[in-house]
């Protein structure tokens, strides 16, 4: 009754009066918090499920992480702005977009951790994935407004990047569903953009209304729906790639960043310290769980095979009384990995 009690109070802080959904009984909760610290900021990170690695940039470097132990295994180094990571084991590599100075992706070994090459890009390269089924990396640039794609065995000193598919907006992050149609969130235009990759075209624009800002997104491939995550209004949109349709929109907390899908529920990490799980039941989405994190945790990766989510944070100041309304400041040296998985003793 005591952890029924704060599951309630939780999300009666989380969620606006009148949005809380039926209760259901706890699954996931905060199973541990590895206190990493180093320097920079934090972007996407990526999990190998094989290794249980976690990468995750830090603006100007990118650390490699045993997610069992907390252990800092490697620090690749090199960038200007570090947002996300894709790799490839069947090749050993590595892959991460640095959108500082002209824009570039840095190609690393995933045993060494060494630097093989870097390709040439444009500014604000950010969001990037790996469709293993189109054999091909995907990556997009917000600030040119454009999606990327190459083979995983490019040259890394010498190789080049295909054509560069215009997409009329902004993009913040993609997915691909395997066949050659890639979905990528145009947060400036509140759509999302369908890409035909063999005719390197937009060929349909569909409305996350009534979310807005959409960033986070992912993707059930066996249903064909996306989870999207919108900022402004706090949306959770779950959309259908056949025909664009929205299927539902969910109540999130303020800041989401990112969103997953894993095992039947759909899962939005935002910047208040929430996680919100959500499912289906007899063909209605709703809100499930709200986890409670920590501040800042915005960003997550989910490992399939121990079924773990993990999100990167670091320790904020708190606002003083009075002061100007902004974000707190992250406190030095103070980043950390909060790991989430299934309750046992539920």
């Amino acid at each position: 009754m005591r952890t029924m009690r704060m599951v309630v109070m939780s999300m009666a802080m989380l969620l606006p009066a009148g949005l809380l959904p039926a209760m259901a009984q706890t699954k996931w909760d905060v199973t541990k918090t590895w206190h990493i610290g180093g320097e920079g900021s934090m972007d996407y990170l990526t999990v190998d499920p094989q290794t249980h690695r976690l990468f995750v940039p830090r603006g100007t470097h990118t650390m490699v992480i045993d997610a069992d132990s907390g252990k800092v295994l490697g620090d690749i180094p090199g960038q200007k702005n570090a947002h996300g990571v894709a790799i490839v084991p069947s090749l050993g590599r590595g892959f991460i977009t640095d959108g500082g100075g002209e824009g570039a992706i840095v190609i690393f070994d995933l045993k060494t951790y060494a630097v093989l090459g870097t390709l040439a890009t444009v500014p604000d390269s950010d969001g990037i994935i790996y469709d293993a089924a189109l054999g091909r990396i995907l990556a997009v640039s917000g600030d040119k407004g454009v999606l990327m794609s190459f083979k995983p065995d490019i040259d890394p000193k010498s190789g080049k990047i295909d054509p560069q598919i215009e997409l009329g907006g902004a993009p913040e992050f993609l997915a691909s569903d395997g066949t050659g149609k890639i979905y990528i969130n145009l947060e400036d235009k509140d759509v999302v953009a369908e890409v035909d990759l063999q005719t390197k075209k937009v060929i349909a624009r569909w409305p996350v209304t009534p979310g807005g800002h959409p960033v986070g997104m992912a993707l059930d491939k066996k249903t064909h729906r996306l989870f999207i995550g919108c900022r402004k209004p706090q949306k959770m949109i779950v959309m259908s790639t056949e025909d664009g349709k929205v299927l539902s929109d969910l109540p999130i907390g303020a800041g989401v960043d990112a969103t997953a899908f894993e095992a039947g529920q759909a899962f939005a990490s935002c910047r208040d310290g929430s996680l919100v799980v959500a499912g289906e039941r007899s063909g209605k989405f709703e809100v499930e769980q709200i986890v409670k994190t920590s501040y800042g945790a915005k960003t997550l990766a989910i490992d399939p095979t121990s079924h773990k989510i993990y999100l990167p944070t670091m320790e904020f100041e708190e606002l003083k009384p009075g002061a100007a309304s902004g974000r707190p400041k992250a406190k030095p040296g103070s980043f950390m990995i909060v790991e989430v998985g299934r309750n046992a003793t539920q």
